[in-house]
């Protein structure tokens, strides 16, 4: 069962807060959970059976302006390593890993690098890479309507608000593969995405003008253990913004999908599971 309960943190903002609870075993491994863009942060319910079995405990929270966090005006990637450790003090947790899909990927890399002597291993499925990237054509192979998207933000915010109120959702941006895995169990990120969208756009706004900002951090300088899991047909966040990931990172492994989508690669999150707990009870 998924507790959940608000946290206010240094500067009189809410945090919300997910935590499925201590599992009872010695070797437990909390794994916090960086959602993405628009979701919440209810841990990833798909995984919730196989990470009981592998002793794994999910915490996680709403980033700011999404759910029930407040708003953090300018916020950057890095600006979610605080709000981690926070969270993590107020759950007496120690050392745990990162997980993130999507745009939660560079916040839990950003976790990685900045709570070095806190995260033991990081998993980024899907994630972006920085706008800056020396040598990546960042646009390159997003669909339209994404790009439009992420175009806006590098205008600015009110481009950015006035694109995002006068479009709806185009279902292009995913693959056959998508839709299925949507149709599937993976259809729990349409209801999370559904319940952001109820609370307003600004959780969207603030998470698309920090992707293209610099990040806070250099993910060449993540020291922890890192997977980068990513699917090679991905209209979303193009394989080689992964793939621009792994060459940074001596401690990465890159793993692309042959075949999947942005969601699709979700279907591989038990072995993402597997990975982690290996790096920790080796």
């Amino acid at each position: 069962m998924t507790t959940e309960y608000d946290l206010s943190p240094a500067g009189g903002r809410r945090l919300h807060v997910y935590d499925t609870g201590p599992t009872g075993r010695d070797d437990e491994l909390v794994v916090f959970w960086h959602h993405g863009t628009p979701n919440l942060g209810d841990p990833p319910a798909p995984l919730l059976a196989e990470s009981a079995e592998r002793g794994i405990r999910w915490i996680s929270h709403d980033r700011p302006a999404y759910g029930g966090s407040s708003r953090l005006p300018g916020r950057d990637i890095a600006s979610a390593a605080a709000d981690v450790a926070a969270v993590a003090d107020a759950a007496g947790v120690g050392r745990f890993a990162v997980m993130g899909h999507s745009g939660g990927g560079p916040h839990a890399l950003g976790c990685a690098a900045l709570l070095p002597d806190r995260v033991i291993a990081a998993v980024s499925v899907a994630g972006l890479a920085p706008f800056d990237a020396a040598g990546l054509d960042w646009f390159d192979g997003m669909a339209a309507a994404g790009a439009a998207e992420l175009r806006a933000s590098v205008e600015g915010r009110q481009e950015l608000v006035d694109l995002l109120v006068g479009s709806d959702f185009d279902p292009a941006i995913f693959t056959a593969q998508d839709h299925r895995a949507l149709a599937g169990p993976w259809s729990w990120l349409g209801s999370v995405a559904e319940a952001a969208g109820a609370g307003g756009i600004d959780g969207m706004v603030d998470d698309d003008l920090a992707y293209v900002r610099p990040w806070g951090f250099d993910p060449a300088a993540l020291l922890a253990p890192v997977l980068l899991m990513h699917g090679t047909e991905d209209r979303v966040v193009p394989v080689a913004h992964g793939r621009w990931l792994g060459a940074q990172m001596g401690s990465a492994e890159w793993r692309p999908k042959s075949g999947d989508g942005h969601i699709s690669v979700l279907n591989a999150g038990v072995e993402a599971l597997d990975w982690l707990t290996s790096q920790v009870r080796a």
